[in-house]
Formats: C-alpha cells, structure tokens, sequence
C-alpha cells in the first residue's frame, strides 16, 4: 500500500468519516482520485452500554471513549495521526425547509464556483430564516445538511452554473435542520476523542451519495436507512433530493422484543436477531444462566408484527414525503433492513412490486475502491462512506470559539466575523456600539425641545489578545473579548443658549433706538442667563418689557410725563417690539394707580383721590434726582409681571352704547380694562370690557365686511392665522384684509 504522503500529495486530500450510530461506531478513512473512491482503512466497535438511544447520545463520556477506540485503530493501520473528521447526525426531531435564492451581478460575467458557493451561503441562511419564523419549540435548531434542488440562470433552468455567462443565478433549496442539543453531543464526543470537526452531514444525506448514484436520480425513488434507533429517508425525483425524513423507530425496537421473550441482556438480544438471518438454530443462555435454543424461524415470527408496524411508518413518511403518493422504488441500507419480511412488507405497505425493494450493499459500490484486504462491503457500509463522499459535495462545518469566556457554537459560513460571534451570543447592538447620554427635554413657549446627549465610547473589541472589530473575520478556537460601549454625557443646556434668547427686542427710547436682549421664566421664576436647564422645565420667553425695566436696563432715571406710542402710560406697561416711549426725567414721577390699587383704596374708602394723593406727595417720585423708588412705589414693581395690566388705567371704564337718537354714549363697565394691539399698522385701544377677542377689532377699524367682490377676507394675529374668538393681549399685530382667490396670503 502507498505511504500517507505519496497518497496525500499524488492522489488528493484524505477523509476520515465517522458514522457515529445507535448501536455502533464504524471509520472509514480513504481519498477521492477522479470519480472513484479509495477506502485505505476501516474499523468498527460497539457500544458496550447504550450509551446511544434513537440516533440521540446519552452518555457523552462513553461515546467519546469508543470513538477513540476506533481512533486508535485507525491510526495504527494507516501509521499517521486523525485529527480531523467528518460526521453525520440522525434525523431525531428532523424540520426541513425549502426555500429560493437569487444572486444578481452588475452586468453579465462568467459564472465561478465561488459565485455557487455564495448562491450555496445565501440559500443556507434564508432557509435558517424561514425557519425561524416557524419554529415554535422552545428548542434552538441548527442547519446540518443542504441540497441544491434545481438551478437557474436568468431564470431558466440549468443542470451545472459553473462555466455559464448570466446576469442572474438562482436555487432552490433544501435544508435540514437539527436541535442544538443532537448538534452539540456530537461535537463534545468527538472533541473527546482528540478530533475536530471538518464537516457535518445527515445521515440520510451522507447515504444517498452511495446508494443512489446521481444517474438514478430522475426516477421517483426512496432511501431508507434502517439503523438502530432510526429509520432516515430521503426522496429523489426529477435528478435532485426533494425531501428528507426520519421516524424514530429501527433495528432496536426489534431487539427489545427478543429480550423481552427469550429473558436476556440486550447485547445477547441483538446477537441472537442478527444470526437468525444466517443460521436456522441460535443456542444461548439466558438471564439465569440456564442454556436455551430458538429458530430463526421462531425468531422471525415473533419480530413479523413489529416488522410490519415499523415499515407501515416508514411507508406513511414517503408517501408525505412524496406528496401523498409512493415512489416507483425504494433502496434499503443499514443493518436494520436486514432482518427477514423487512423488504417485502415495506413493498406491500407502499403497493408496489415487492422486487422494487432491495437492499442494497456491494451493488451501489462500484465507483469504490477498497484498498483493504476483507473489506466490508455490505448495506452497513454505505453511510459511512457517504460520511466521506459528503466531504467533497458541502463544507457543512460549525466552529467553536470563546466570547467573553463564554463557549459558542457557529455554523461556519465561511466568512464568520466577531458581529456574527455577537449577535449568535445576543451581545445587544446597545453595547457594542457608542452609547448617547441621556437626552434634556424642556418646553419653551409651551413647545417640545430636546437636547442630546453626547456620543459615548464605542466597545473595545480584542481577538486572540489583538485590537480588532466587529468586521474581524474568525476561526474555531478563537478567544473574543468585547467590552461594551459607554454611554456619553447627557444633554445640557444653559437657558441663554436657546435661540430665542438669541434675538433683540427693538424699542425707542426718548428718541433713540434701544436694543433690548430678551428675558425668560423658568417655572413662573426670572433666571439669568447663566442658569442650567432641568428636565421638564417649563420656559416662557417674553416678547415685552416694562417701562421701569427699560429704564433699569438703561441704568437711566425714570422721571415723570410716561408715555408709550403717545399715549399716557405707567412704569408697568408693557412695551413691545417697535414701541415707542418717553418720560421727562425733570417732571416729578406720577403715575396713575393701578386698578387694583383703585379697588384697594375703594374698599378702604380712603375718599382721597388720585390728584390729592399726587398733591401731598404719597406719589412724589426722587426718580428725577437719580434714586429708586421708594415704598409707595413698590405696586408699580409688583404690576410690571402682570399679563393682563393695561397701558394706561382710566379713571372710570367706559363702554360705548347708543340713545334713542343714535348717538354714542359713554357707559361705565365694571372691572373692565384696556387692551393696546396693531391693527393694519394703526394702534388701537381696546377698551370696555374685561377680556377682547379678535372679532372684537372690527369694532374699531374701517372694513367692510360685505364688500368681498369674490375676494377672501384674510385674518392674521402675529403673522399667523387667527381665529375669531381667540383672545387678544398687549402688543398683538393683527393683519386684516382682501385677497383675490387662488392666490396665498
């Protein structure tokens, strides 16, 4: 026999495959020279406790300990160590998916097997998608096996992509998925064992490149692999594998009922089902040690209602497989289908000649090479050397690294990176990527604002100890760190930096143009410029001053003769943008009283009235001479906040009325007040009630309402759309006028 190198570097890459069975586990090692096989080594043992149930592993410590028994031997027969291998998992709790992928190119190209393998990824990863969607067991699956169905170029179907120019490739899929917990047994035994894992298949996948050669694929036929605690099926028609399929029964419930008659261990059981295929008596003892003998023919009648049970099973699985009807053949390989009446009740179940099921061994075996002398080459071998076929047919891998300490799976796609690693983990997006600080939200003027934090730190990825990021590619064994992001500052905002403090009121002063910065209330309270906004601070900007603020802020004295747009005024009437205001600094400082003030002293019935209040002095001002005012100026202060105060206070309100002879008389209005507004450029008093809307204007400027033409009367408070019955205050500009239809005001 060749030595290991000649044969690795002259005959191509050598494969150890490992069908890691209910009952037992069978090696093949050997390699692909063009379209034919060679086996350079087999091997083969037992579990010697079941340690395996229906395709599923138990016991991971006595799995681990056979694969290295079989390891070994291996290794002694081929003279070089195994450190990689190929497995393939049964069909407990299989779910598959079917599924299209399109791949589109700029323009037309030559088409590459790396553009089919690419085809290949995507049909994995949208079928692991659809997948999810319906997955509703509390049960984490994982992708084991995938078969092109049928491809496409530019939407028509093509048998080969590779060679072809197109613009458009596409596929449909089949991917079989498995329980995270079937998956990770059979790392963990194999890891035991001293190996890694080079690729993972299906069982059933893994049988059908042996049993059903691709030729044989446009018929409408069925694998069954009849192991120990599965029967795995797929179905071909039309060239490809259209389904795949599994029913938890095989060869072990049939040794249980032989333990169960003739009073044995389970390992005699199977001895004695397996000679009754070759041998008409089996002597043996039982449990009490006591000699006994049964013939095969004993034996087979006992197993015949459990045969029968089991192929009607697998009989109503290919039929749904297959769309609710039988396929015109059916392939048997495994120990299970061995035993006597399998073939023929299987036939009967499906309804077809009983000659159209056959197992199959040595048959399905020509394009295999055994290089070994005694080599095994019955049904129990076909799995194991497609185990090995399925290396060159899919790289269906999954790596293991570290994150964070933690071990992790991964289906290897080929181009895994440190996000993949993240997301698999459920490492949130929040920590891996720049955290803003806690936004600052505030009203001004009774509308939202909001200020953002600051951007945070993003996480510090390292990989194997080396800086890295989230587009870092990795590879099994891998240790990834991230530490996760950090949050920034979070909003803040002194009150002189929003905008509208930003802005100037402009007044005239005594004949000068006078720009005044702008004021706020934060919660009902002045605050200067400097201070830090809260959360949920409520800020009114205001749009006046009064006169005594204005001469405050002028650091000017406020004298006597007050007047704003001409009209008499006081040290709390509110001046607004483009008011005009005077006072004589040489004129002794009297004001008008309040109305508040007017009630007070009504209710005291002082009987002095303004004049002779102004006469004794309790109203003398020391404002021309450069002083504050004193006590008896304090209600001036207090008025200057008031947002219903009046420009000037009348000494009696008065409301307009008409006699018999249509004439307008002057009619007292108790508590009523006066209200100044812009109306079509004009000032204009407001006077004899105590609240106005804007309906109100009318009855103070000319405009004919009836005189329309087709025209659209227009109404405007504060350059923006009024309506009617809303209130008027100091300071409102109000716009009112004609406009032709169709065009905007």
């Amino acid at each position: 026999m060749a030595g290991l190198n000649e044969i690795r570097e002259n005959q191509g890459q050598l494969v150890f495959g490992l069908d890691i069975g209910t009952r037992s586990i069978v090696g093949t090692v050997g390699y692909l020279n063009g379209s034919k096989f060679h086996v350079m080594a087999q091997r083969s043992r037992e579990h010697e406790t079941r340690a395996m149930l229906d395709g599923q592993i138990h016991d991971i410590g006595k799995v681990g300990q056979t694969i290295s028994i079989v390891k070994k031997q291996l290794e002694e027969d081929l003279k070089c160590n195994l450190t990689e291998v190929c497995i393939a998992a049964a069909g407990r709790v299989l779910r598959t998916v079917t599924t299209t992928v399109e791949y589109s190119f700029e323009s037309e190209k030559e088409i590459t097997d790396e553009d089919i393998y690419t085809l290949a990824t995507m049909g994995v990863e949208h079928s692991y998608e659809e997948f999810q969607k319906a997955n509703d067991m509390d049960m984490k699956f994982y992708c084991v096996g995938y078969t092109p169905m049928r491809y496409y170029m530019n939407g028509y179907q093509i048998g080969n992509l590779e060679g072809h120019k197109a613009k458009t490739i596409s596929a449909d899929f089949i991917a079989t998925f498995l329980p995270d917990d079937v998956v990770d047994g059979l790392y963990k035994a194999v890891e035991m064992a001293g190996l890694h894992v080079n690729n993972l298949t299906l069982e059933p996948i893994a049988a059908i490149q042996v049993a059903i050669p691709e030729k044989f694929r446009m018929l409408n036929m069925a694998l069954v692999d009849v192991g120990a605690g599965t029967s795995d099926i797929s179905i071909t028609k039309e060239g490809t594998i259209t389904a795949y399929g599994m029913i938890p029964v095989a060869g072990d419930s049939l040794t249980d009922i032989v333990v169960q008659h003739c009073l044995v261990d389970f390992e005699t059981a199977e001895q004695i089902k397996r000679k009754a295929g070759t041998e008409e008596r089996i002597e043996y003892l039982d449990i009490m040690g006591l000699p006994q003998t049964i013939t095969a023919e004993e034996v087979n009648e006992l197993l015949k209602p459990a045969v029968e049970d089991m192929t009607k099973q697998v009989a109503e699985c290919i039929k749904e497989l297959n769309g609710d009807k039988p396929v015109s053949a059916v392939f048997v390989v495994g120990g299970g289908g061995t035993v006597s009446g399998y073939t023929e009740a299987l036939a009967e179940e499906l309804g077809i000649m009983k000659e159209r099921v056959a197992i199959r061994g040595r048959e399905v075996m020509q394009n295999i090479v055994f290089e070994i002398e005694n080599a095994r080459m019955d049904s129990l071998m076909v799995t194991p050397i497609g185990i090995c076929l399925s290396f060159y047919e899919q790289s269906n891998n999954f790596i293991f690294v570290e994150f964070n300490g933690e071990r992790m799976k991964l289906y290897d796609n080929g181009r895994l990176s440190v996000a993949d690693a993240a997301m698999q983990i459920q490492f949130t997006n929040e920590d891996l990527f720049p955290k803003r600080g806690k936004a600052l939200t505030f009203t001004v003027n009774e509308k939202s604002r909001m200020v953002r934090g600051s951007q945070g730190e993003a996480a510090v990825i390292k990989l194997n100890g080396d800086p890295a990021d989230l587009h870092t590619k990795i590879n099994s064994g891998d240790i990834i760190e991230v530490t996760a992001s950090t949050a920034g500052e979070p909003g803040n905002q002194e009150l002189g930096g929003i905008p509208e403090l930003a802005e100037q009121l402009h007044v005239i002063v005594n004949g000068n143009k006078i720009d005044l910065p702008k004021t706020a209330e934060v919660n009902g309270n002045r605050e200067n410029e400097f201070y830090q906004i809260q959360e949920n601070d409520d800020i009114k900007v205001r749009n006046y001053y009064t006169v005594q603020e204005v001469a405050g802020f002028l650091d000017v004295p406020l004298g006597g003769d007050i007047k704003v747009n001409d009209t008499p005024a006081k040290p709390s009437t509110k001046i607004y943008e483009n008011f005009t205001v005077t006072w004589d600094m040489n004129a002794a400082a009297w004001y008008p009283l309040d109305d508040e003030e007017d009630e007070e002293e009504e209710s005291e019935g002082s009987g002095e009235s303004r004049e002779e209040g102004a006469q004794t002095g309790d109203r003398t001002s020391t404002l021309n001479s450069g002083a504050e005012p004193a006590e008896a100026h304090a209600d001036s202060d207090t008025h200057a906040n008031s947002e219903a105060e009046s420009a000037v206070t009348s000494a009696e309100s008065k409301s307009q009325t008409q006699d018999n002879t249509g004439k307008k008389t002057e009619k007292t209005v108790p508590g009523s007040r006066e209200v100044k507004v812009m109306a079509n450029e004009q000032m204009v008093t407001l006077r004899n009630k105590k609240e106005y809307v804007f309906v109100d204007i009318f009855d103070y400027i000319e405009f004919d309402l009836k005189d329309s033409r087709g025209r659209t009367i227009v109404t405007k408070l504060n350059k923006r759309s009024a309506d009617y019955m809303e209130k008027l205050k100091d300071g409102d500009v109000i716009e009112i006028y004609w406009e032709e239809s169709g065009k905007k005001s």
